[in-house]
């Protein structure tokens, strides 16, 4: 199986995936161009210092991908680091070692030196935004109940609704991703 880093050196920049998305790709980059990144010289300095490597597991098709990829190309492009995407269902081999609970679940951003070892990961949500979703689920009926299935989609609406107007959200995503950025590059 290949390395991290081996997917990395294949994989395509994030500026690509972008504009190649075929689902969410509207809502994505209307996030990417609201989203201003806080003033924050200490973590940005760490980052342009260290200057890692991000490998991103992700699908367009993907509601937290939407929000937290743009996320994160805009603290790489302020950093200048390089941040590049692989298919998540392309490569379940890869995505197989960053489960979540079980899960295959995206995105994931595997944080990696510039010799490749890997220094951290994330996703695929910051703590704010899986209690708003837990939260969310928790009011579905059961799974067995003929109003399941539209209940779930009408939820799902919500959530991305969410995703693409909520600055709080931002914020906390970026919060999280600074944080587990500044541990695994100290």
């Amino acid at each position: 199986m290949p390395t991290e880093q081996q997917y990395f050196e294949e994989a395509i920049a994030i500026e690509n995936y972008m504009a190649q998305m075929e689902s969410n790709q509207k809502t994505t980059y209307s996030i990417y161009e609201k989203f201003e990144l806080p003033e924050d010289p200490e973590f940005i300095n760490l980052l342009k210092e260290k200057q890692p490597n991000v490998l991103v597991i992700t699908e367009d098709w993907c509601g937290d991908a939407m929000m937290n990829n743009a996320i994160l190309r805009r603290i790489a492009e302020a950093a200048d680091l390089e941040v590049r995407c692989v298919y998540r269902d392309q490569n379940p081999e890869l995505m197989d070692q960053y489960l979540t609970n079980g899960g295959r679940s995206i995105p994931k951003y595997i944080i990696l030196s510039k010799e490749g070892e890997v220094l951290g990961h994330w996703g695929p949500r910051a703590p704010k935004i899986q209690e708003f979703v837990m939260e969310k689920r928790s009011t579905l009926p059961e799974k067995d109940d003929p109003r399941y299935a539209i209940n779930h989609e009408t939820m799902i609406g919500e959530i991305s609704d969410a995703f693409t107007w909520n600055t709080e959200f931002w914020q906390a995503v970026y919060e999280d991703l600074r944080k587990t950025f500044v541990e695994a590059l100290r």
